[in-house]
């Protein structure tokens, strides 16, 4: 198999990649969502095929192969590779995800520095005490919507830790623009709009706040994320603009809110198999198996886009310069020749689980310097900290509700949002064990 980059002349013959017969895919993504690239790839028994998506010609890749191959730099890059409807929206323009090269490894290295082991840990601290005064709160309503609540918890939380100030009447409109970033991004319609809007106001708001501590009106612990990303200079020397400034620092929030889908996954996964709760009430071993198997089988988004460098063939395919490619991340995640059994909830499968950074791909592949999420190992520890609250530190009902997947919705949520009763925060059950009968 050639991998090497070659110089096509026009009598150079190579095989056609497979193509989706339609002449505009679009309708089909919307329809199919997450299913679309690994459904086509089984039809055409192909781990490549092209297809007319946005009216570009875009080339689908699937499986662990075609992720090496798309994390190689020397050949795909970034810059105009994400949609608009998504930079309108989930990632803003200007920001790290649409870097190449020494620009993306100076703009990484922000990330990398405040998302360590110990910014993490400060995080978890942060969060701690705001999940126990909302487990407080829920004890006295009559049903909690768990998406909405744990966004609010996480925006409370990465908002203390970055020295952002948020005030008790600013809480709602921040998590509101937060999650509206999440799920307008692969919406269409009003859902769309919304998210847009919220894109608008959250820059806006940023932008202010950037200017307020580079002037001196707000002061700020130096330290603190906010400050870091205010004072972090660009390739030349200068400071980011404005408002690319308040890009990223909205990068470094709405992923952390973001966490909570992966949260109300876990609390569905723990509904369907009751057993693991007691399994991880009593021992952190099967904390973070229970974790990655809930990333593995609930990506947020099914695809990861990139262009490519310069023409190179793959498989004895030609991947002509500038055209957009697209990973599947959702099917890759569930490829067989992978996973053993991949559609079924197996943490099990995690607990001596070797890596592999090309064949797990929820937050992206290959390296974190590289355009893995920065964040992924605070994912993985905020999903532990929920498991060890909705196990440990409290006990509630799940009643009647419509907890289906569309998969044909970007991003996927259970149609309920998980709802919750009659919740009893562990504090209620120790004093009840402890009085006299």
């Amino acid at each position: 198999m050639s991998t090497g980059n070659r110089d096509y002349g026009e009598d150079k013959q190579m095989p056609e990649i497979p193509t989706d017969p339609r002449i505009e895919s679009s309708v089909a993504v919307l329809r199919e969502g997450y299913t679309f690239i690994a459904g086509r790839c089984a039809a055409l028994h192909s781990d490549v095929f092209q297809a007319r998506l946005l009216m570009q010609n875009t080339i689908c890749l699937h499986g662990e192969e075609a992720a090496r191959l798309f994390y190689d730099e020397s050949r795909f890059k970034r810059e105009k590779a994400a949609p608009n409807l998504m930079l309108k929206t989930l990632l803003g323009k200007g920001g790290v995800q649409g870097l190449d090269d020494a620009a993306h490894r100076q703009r990484k290295r922000l990330f990398l520095s405040m998302l360590d082991e110990a910014g993490n840990e400060a995080v978890l601290r942060t969060a701690e005490p705001i999940w126990r005064a909302a487990i407080g709160l829920w004890g006295e309503a009559d049903q909690v919507v768990l998406l909405k609540e744990v966004q609010g918890i996480l925006t409370r939380a990465v908002f203390q830790w970055a020295g952002v100030p948020l005030a008790e009447d600013e809480v709602e409109t921040r998590r509101s623009q937060l999650a509206a970033l999440i799920d307008g991004a692969g919406g269409i319609g009003p859902r769309h709009l919304h998210a847009r809007k919220a894109r608008k106001q959250a820059e806006a708001w940023g932008s202010e706040l950037i200017r307020q501590v580079r002037d001196g009106r707000l002061v700020v612990d130096s330290g603190s994320p906010l400050a870091v990303i205010a004072q972090h200079p660009e390739l030349d020397g200068s400071l980011l603009d404005d408002r690319v400034a308040a890009v990223e620092l909205l990068n470094l929030l709405r992923p952390t809110v973001a966490v909570s889908r992966f949260i109300v996954f876990a609390a569905v996964e723990l509904h369907r198999h009751p057993q693991w709760r007691e399994r991880l009430a009593a021992d952190d071993v099967w904390l973070e198996p229970f974790a990655q198997e809930v990333r593995r089988i609930h990506a947020f988004f099914p695809f990861m886009a990139a262009r490519v460098r310069k023409d190179f063939e793959w498989r004895g395919y030609r991947f002509p310069e500038g055209t957009r490619v697209l990973l599947d991340l959702y099917g890759t995640n569930r490829d067989p020749r992978s996973w053993n059994e991949p559609e079924t909830f197996q943490p099990e499968r995690f607990l001596e689980w070797p890596g592999n950074a090309f064949s797990f791909l929820t937050q992206g592949g290959g390296e974190p310097t590289g355009h893995r999420c920065p964040g992924e190992r605070l994912s993985i520890e905020l999903i532990k900290q929920a498991l060890r609250m909705l196990t440990r530190e409290m006990s509630y009902e799940v009643p009647e509700q419509d907890l289906d997947i569309d998969l044909s919705r970007l991003p996927a949520l259970p149609e309920s949002r998980m709802l919750i009763r009659a919740v009893r925060p562990h504090s209620a059950l120790v004093e009840a064990r402890a009085s006299p009968q």
